[in-house]
Order: structure tokens, then C-alpha cells, then sequence
């Protein structure tokens, strides 16, 4: 068969002797990127149960391990798989989402800690101390430990493929609904209230300037954010059952993340890591 006659759309052949010519590529196809998607690095390419268990082991190391022995360690490996997944700019932003409520600690613990007797100085009634400064250090620690570790488990693994993988291993199809809809809750009101805001704009709406004049703004955006929702859950509704949503039987799959060997090996360290922490922290020998 010569090229001419060949079949439209058919891959080339290799002329005999020679190396196999490359496949097309799944995007020259016209398929969809959850379809094609490639890791972006090792630690993307993990399992998203391997990245929960990870996560998991990594908040119960931070908090059951007391002093700086527990969430000092959990964070620079933090730091280190971000660098190398290159998620930091990602955890910088959401950990600046967390500053007030890092500054209402520090606050709290620094001025108002029970049974500290240590002070700083005196600032009028309010004497800062030393152990509140140490113990509301530890405790943003942690709280940082914990966030970047669901954080980076997060910005790592498409929400697609977290279903994917939940429903495999068995979650039922409402189960697995109500956690996409949930992962998915926050993002999707932020950009919603950027395409709101946008249009307002267009209209002649001022939200530029001053803070009280930004708070102004944000009155006339409530309303269409929150009707913007309820309309976005019946089209979602209206859309789950034309794809046969409530239909008996199980579903196939288009495609799932695969679990390879040093996933599973990597959870079961996970899993034998917690129970040790945990086991070691009922027993006293963590302190």
C-alpha cells in the first residue's frame, strides 16, 4: 500500500528495517487535557491518595510531636518538596491568606497567656511575656505545618484526578460529587466574584480608591454572587442527570491516575508513621 492509499487519520508506517515512526500526539488528536496530562515532576506524578497520606502524616508529625521537634522539621520538608514541585508561590499566597489569623495569635497568646509570669516590658495595663512570644511562635508553626501540607497536596493534584481516584477506589457517585463540589466551592466563588466585579466595572461601577469606598462596592456584588450559585447548583443538577447520574450500575472510567508501586510503599510509611506518632504519644515517650 502506497502513502496515497493509506487510511485518513492513520498513523505513517516505517519503512521495513527502519525505527518506528512516533505516534501522533493525543493533543494533535483533539482530545481533552484530562485525558493527556503528564506530570509535571515526581512529586506530581504521586497518586492523590499518596499525597493525602502524606499530608496526614505530616499534620500528625507537626502537632503530636512537642517543641520544635514536630512542626520545624514538617515545614522545611514542606519548603523543599515546594521548591522542587515549584508550588512556592502558590504557598506563599496562601499563607499570606492566613496572616490575620497568624497576627490574632501571636496577639492573644503574647499578651494574655494563662500563667505566664516572665514579661517582656510593660506597654500601659498589657505586659507582653516571654513564653506567650514562645508558645504563640509554636503554635503559628503549626498552623502554617498544617496548611502547607493540605495546601501543597492541593495546588499538586487536579480535582479531576482526585475524583477519579476516589471513585475507583469505591466512593459512591454522591460521595464523590459532594467532595468535588466542596474543593471546587472556593475557587469557583472567586472567580465568580472577579467576572462580577468586571462587569460592574463595565457598567460605570467605581470600585477603585479608598477602603471605605471599595466596601461600598462590595454591597451590589452580593446579590449576584449569591443567585449566581444557586443558579450554577441547578444547572449542575440539570447536567449530573442528562449524564445518567442516579443510573444503576457502575461507571467506566475514562481515565484514572495510575498507583504504582513506590505510591503504595509510600503509604503504608505514611500509615506505619502515624501509628507510630500516635502510639508513642499515648505511651508519654514523646513527652
Amino acid at each position: 500500500m502506497t502513502a496515497s492509499s493509506a487510511t485518513p487519520g492513520a498513523a505513517p508506517l516505517a519503512a521495513p528495517g527502519a525505527a518506528p515512526l512516533a505516534a501522533p500526539l493525543a493533543t494533535d488528536m483533539g482530545l481533552p487535557d484530562y485525558v493527556v496530562r503528564r506530570p509535571k515532576g515526581f512529586y506530581h506524578s504521586l497518586n492523590p491518595a499518596t499525597k493525602l497520606a502524606l499530608a496526614a502524616l505530616e499534620v500528625v508529625a507537626a502537632f503530636a510531636i512537642p517543641g520544635w521537634l514536630g512542626p520545624g522539621p514538617v515545614l522545611a520538608v514542606l519548603v523543599a518538596t515546594a521548591l522542587a514541585s515549584r508550588t512556592m508561590r502558590s504557598l506563599l499566597l496562601i499563607g499570606l491568606a492566613a496572616l490575620p489569623l497568624v497576627v490574632s495569635i501571636m496577639v492573644v497568646n503574647l499578651f494574655l497567656l494563662p500563667g505566664a509570669s516572665d514579661p517582656i516590658g510593660r506597654l500601659g495595663p498589657l505586659a507582653p511575656t516571654w513564653s506567650g512570644l514562645w508558645f504563640g511562635l509554636l503554635t503559628t508553626a503549626r498552623l502554617l505545618a498544617f496548611s502547607s501540607a493540605v495546601a501543597l497536596a492541593y495546588v499538586t493534584t487536579p480535582v479531576d484526578d482526585l475524583l477519579a481516584d476516589l471513585s475507583r477506589r469505591g466512593l459512591g457517585r454522591r460521595g464523590v460529587f459532594v467532595v468535588g463540589a466542596a474543593v471546587q466551592m472556593v475557587p469557583r466563588t472567586i472567580e465568580r466574584v472577579g467576572e462580577i466585579m468586571d462587569a460592574q466595572r463595565a457598567r460605570g461601577m467605581d470600585t477603585e480608591g479608598r477602603i471605605w469606598r471599595r466596601a461600598r462596592g462590595l454591597v451590589p456584588l452580593a446579590a449576584p454572587v449569591v443567585f449566581g450559585a444557586l443558579a450554577e447548583v441547578e444547572e449542575r443538577t440539570m447536567a449530573l442527570e442528562s449524564r445518567a447520574f442516579t443510573a444503576p450500575g457502575r461507571q467506566t472510567l475514562l481515565r484514572v491516575p495510575p498507583d504504582r508501586s513506590i505510591d503504595r510503599a509510600l503509604r503504608w510509611l505514611a500509615l506505619a508513621g502515624v501509628v507510630a506518632i500516635a502510639a508513642l504519644r499515648l505511651t508519654g515517650r514523646l513527652g
